[in-house]
């Protein structure tokens, strides 16, 4: 059966409902109600259940939501059920940062493989995962067979490291690097950009303090 046309927002929010319930699960809660849900999203209970629907049925009338078969329906929907490898590009500072990250097994995601060019780096361990040559990327992949990679290296270097990661089979890529890049079709990257949210962050906080209200336009979207 094909997949159904799932809009984008929708997929966002799926992970933040996967968040909210691991941490109900971790506080023992059996069941969740839509308007709880609410509570602790801030997603409206309406649209949490439209974006539910779109996988089909979900929950009981008066009864609400079995938290961990919620929590493994939607990790279904995301296809992280299972363990998948992630390659890392750049093993500088926010390479670090990214492999510390303690979340990584909760989201059925593990970092593989690190890739770096800086001859000091190479051949040591970032978190207990050597450090290789990026040339070996395309050999170290033949035997991960890794789709997803995490490109964090500066922007005169991203493109390069794009084409690396496409041409060993890799099809989707978190681009930290604040330059856009060239991909083929087949390819989904996903941009990041602190400095763009922080720029958002000051406007929205600006417009606050401006507003009579003190709930700026903006914040009604």
């Amino acid at each position: 059966m094909p997949e159904p046309s799932v809009p984008l927002p929708a997929l966002e929010r799926m992970a933040a409902y996967m968040r909210c319930l691991m941490q109900l699960e971790r506080e023992n809660v059996r069941t969740v109600s839509s308007q709880e849900m609410e509570a602790l999203t801030g997603i409206s209970a309406a649209q949490f259940r439209k974006d539910l629907s779109y996988f089909g049925e979900f929950g009981k009338r008066g009864i609400g939501y079995d938290v961990g078969q919620l929590h493994q329906r939607i990790a279904a929907v995301l296809r992280i059920q299972e363990e998948q490898p992630v390659l890392l590009v750049g093993a500088g500072n926010l390479g670090s940062a990214l492999i510390a990250y303690p979340g990584w097994g909760d989201y059925g995601f593990r970092i593989v493989a690190v890739f770096d060019e800086d001859p000091a780096k190479i051949g040591t361990d970032l978190r207990g995962v050597r450090i290789r040559p990026l040339r070996d990327l395309p050999q170290v992949n033949r035997d991960l067979a890794a789709r997803i990679g995490i490109i964090a290296v500066p922007a005169d270097q991203a493109q390069a490291v794009a084409d690396a990661l496409i041409d060993a089979g890799v099809t989707g890529i978190i681009n930290f690097a604040p330059v856009k890049l060239l991909h083929p079709e087949h390819v989904i990257v996903r941009d990041v950009c602190f400095i763009c949210e922080l720029a958002v962050l000051s406007y929205l906080i600006h417009a606050q303090e401006a507003a009579p209200d003190g709930v700026p336009a903006q914040a009604a979207d």
